[in-house]
């Protein structure tokens, strides 16, 4: 079954269950902090595992001790889905096995 878009209600309501997320237009985005470079870009690799096994990919954007996710569903025009909420969940528990600052 396909995703269907989410109402700016139901995002809401999601984002409640993820500290720090933000919607922005038609995406859900978050900036985490780390203690440096190579703390910042280890994490990127356990996320990659994460969207393969989800077949869902954000866009990451890495600098020397931050690094942006922001993500939503092409499938269905750019807008966010279920599948958005349930990445940032995911990439969540990966951030703090990486203990983010």
């Amino acid at each position: 079954m396909a995703p269907r878009p989410l109402s700016p209600q139901e995002i809401q309501d999601a984002l409640t269950e993820l500290p720090g997320w933000t919607s922005t237009g038609d995406r859900i985005e978050r900036t985490y902090t780390f203690a440096g470079h190579l703390a910042a870009a280890a994490i990127v690799t356990e996320i990659a595992r994460v969207q393969e096994s989800l077949n869902h990919h954000a866009d990451l954007t890495l600098s020397y001790d931050k690094l942006k996710v922001s993500v939503n569903t092409h499938s269905v025009g750019g807008k966010v889905t279920e599948l958005d909420t349930e990445l940032a969940h995911r990439i969540e528990q990966i951030a703090v096995e990486h203990r983010v600052a």
